[in-house]
């Protein structure tokens, strides 16, 4: 029962083949027998999910209204608030934390029927100090950060679906490390409210799933306008699993690029995404030499706006090492440092739109630099998602490469954006095409 997608299993909930009870429980077993050692939760509470999963039963067979996803398992990173569950950041300096009320993105999850079956790990404040998960591919090696505990619960079979963030690398990089599918969608397109407020320019909310059919499902729950988040965007009824089952009208394009970062990837990464490139026609774009200045305008826009949000932390002397380095960075960025970096982001992303206006429907591009490193105490390096963090583009990882000892090689599919239906299309298209 737990190898079924959260497609699948929606399906068989609202048909009657199985229950909620009866799946929940069976992910319960699945975790219990293997989170010793993997380590993907920061908070579980098993009666309290069953607890759930028999409320959503009863409400089915009382004849109620079912939701998209009724009576399926969600992990939920640690930095989004719920009610139900402690909310920690990943810091002892929030131990014990209890929000009052859900994050929006939980709140939409519960209201489409989700079971929320525990808060998975994320490093300290979603940066870059790690937490205790284990990649469950190879547990001597990393799962990535910050949404570690996330992108290990999915690749591990605890759950289905888990939902993460992303600031600079923090969702495409562990589903490349753990080989799931994950998304960041477009800027603003999943409302951030109740969630740690890391760097208001750069968070996104994205999801862990074992489909691009999953990943349009949970889409389709979380896009909602919200005017509790400043930067939520107005979006007409979402049909990403509609879209997603479309046939294109013609066969999707792509561009390669490569980025300024290219000589940071691995071979293996360099063989792999170059002979992926060729198999599908993928147009070679190179961009022009001072797109190298999107990597320190990121840092530049992250360190201050954390140090803003929270360097209270670091004065309050609870902070590890990695997290104080930055805010103390953060620090001594001048305002027309900060500034000037702003306008490179909106002029990098301007810059970019002639790719999808002129040549593709997506870009190929490398998820990270290689496979997962070994050893949990580092995260690994974010450089292959930085750009499109930073321009606010959709993203999405697909796990169609690995290396000779099948670990995973993650490809990067980037879309114009505001068209985050056409870029799962676009995905399942190529998965279709590559058999």
């Amino acid at each position: 029962m737990i190898e079924l997608t959260a497609t699948q299993a929606a399906a068989d909930i609202a048909r009657g083949a199985i229950s909620s009870e009866d799946y929940t429980q069976a992910c319960l077993e699945h975790i219990a027998a293997i989170e010793g050692e993997v380590q993907a939760f920061a908070h579980l509470d098993a009666d309290h999910a069953l607890g759930q999963a028999r409320a959503l039963d009863r409400h089915k067979s009382d004849g109620g209204r079912l939701g998209l996803l009724h009576g399926v398992p969600v992990g939920i990173k640690d930095i989004f608030d719920t009610a139900d569950f402690p909310t920690e950041c990943g810091s002892p300096a929030l131990a014990g934390r209890r929000p009052s009320a859900d994050a929006t993105a939980v709140r939409l999850l519960r209201e489409a029927g989700a079971v929320i079956i525990g808060k998975t790990v994320s490093t300290e404040f979603a940066y870059f100090h790690p937490g205790k998960t284990k990649n469950p591919r190879d547990l001597s090696r990393t799962p990535g950060g910050s949404s570690s505990g996330s992108a290990a619960a999915v690749a591990a079979g605890m759950v289905p679906l888990a939902i993460g963030s992303q600031t600079n690398g923090s969702m495409i990089r562990p589903a490349s490390f753990c080989g799931v599918f994950g998304v960041k969608p477009s800027h603003g397109l999943i409302s951030r409210a109740g969630a740690l407020n890391l760097s208001r320019t750069l968070d996104h909310v994205g999801a862990f799933a074992r489909s691009v059919e999953d990943l349009a499902l949970i889409l389709d729950v979380l896009v909602a306008t919200d005017a509790a988040d400043p930067n939520s965007r107005a979006y007409a009824s979402p049909r990403f699993r509609g879209s997603a089952a479309e046939q294109p009208p013609l066969p999707p394009s792509f561009a390669f690029v490569r980025t300024p970062m290219w000589d940071k990837a691995d071979p293996e990464t360099q063989s792999g995404l170059e002979e992926l490139a060729k198999e599908v026609g993928a147009r070679e774009i190179d961009l022009p030499a001072d797109y190298a200045g999107a990597w320190p305008a990121l840092r530049a826009i992250m360190s201050v706006e954390m140090a803003f949000n929270l360097g209270h932390f670091v004065d309050q002397g609870v902070a590890s090492k990695e997290f104080s380095a930055l805010i103390t960075e953060g620090r001594t960025v001048t305002a027309p440092q900060y500034l000037a970096a702003l306008r490179d982001a909106r002029r990098y992303a301007e810059g970019l739109m002639y790719i999808f206006e002129q040549y593709a429907d997506a870009i190929i591009t490398p998820s990270a630099s290689g496979i997962a490193p070994l050893g949990i105490e580092a995260t690994g390096n974010p450089l292959f998602c930085s750009l499109w963090t930073l321009v606010g583009y959709p993203a999405l990882n697909l796990p169609l490469l690995a290396n000779a000892d099948d670990m995973p090689i993650g490809v990067q599919l980037i879309g114009a954006p505001g068209r985050d239906e056409r870029l799962l299309r676009t995905a399942r298209a190529l998965i279709a095409s590559l058999g």
